[in-house]
């Protein structure tokens, strides 16, 4: 009987060690952000206030990806993905940008996001995914950066 209590005992004190590891989830989310890394991208989770018009809100912190612009981009904008494929600006106008739509298109469908100004480009996303859909991003920033 007194194994029996010492074992309870010793498994009490180790169970908070569980909550300290992390979720498959999470172990993804890092080996994706360390590969971000390699690729040259920077990433930061983000606060973000999404337009009120969007049919899903995207969670208020999220992964932003961005990677600095070349010397001599000075134009800005910003479209957010209303449905898989359909990129809307802030007026809710469609995309019709011949260059920039094609590849807006082949991102994922959890890329909430994605913007230009003229020191970067960035782009927020759910970072549901693998390997294949962080190249996307990644040639979608380095095209546009």
């Amino acid at each position: 009987m007194t194994w029996w209590i010492v074992l309870l005992l010793i498994g009490a004190a180790l169970s908070p060690l569980v909550w300290l590891r992390p979720s498959p989830r999470q172990r993804g989310q890092m080996e994706l952000r360390l590969a971000a890394r390699r690729l040259g991208l920077g990433m930061q989770l983000g606060q973000q206030q999404w337009p009120h018009w969007l049919p899903e809100h995207p969670p208020e912190r999220c992964a932003q990806y961005h990677r600095g612009r070349r010397s001599g981009r000075s134009d800005s904008w910003s479209y957010w993905q209303v449905a898989p494929g359909q990129w809307c600006n802030q007026w809710r106008e469609p995309c019709v940008d011949a260059v920039l739509l094609p590849l807006l298109e082949g991102l994922p469908k959890d890329v909430y996001k994605v913007e230009a100004g003229a020191q970067m480009v960035s782009l927020y996303w759910g970072e549901r995914g693998g390997e294949a859909e962080l190249q996307r991003v990644a040639a979608l920033l380095a095209a546009v950066a």
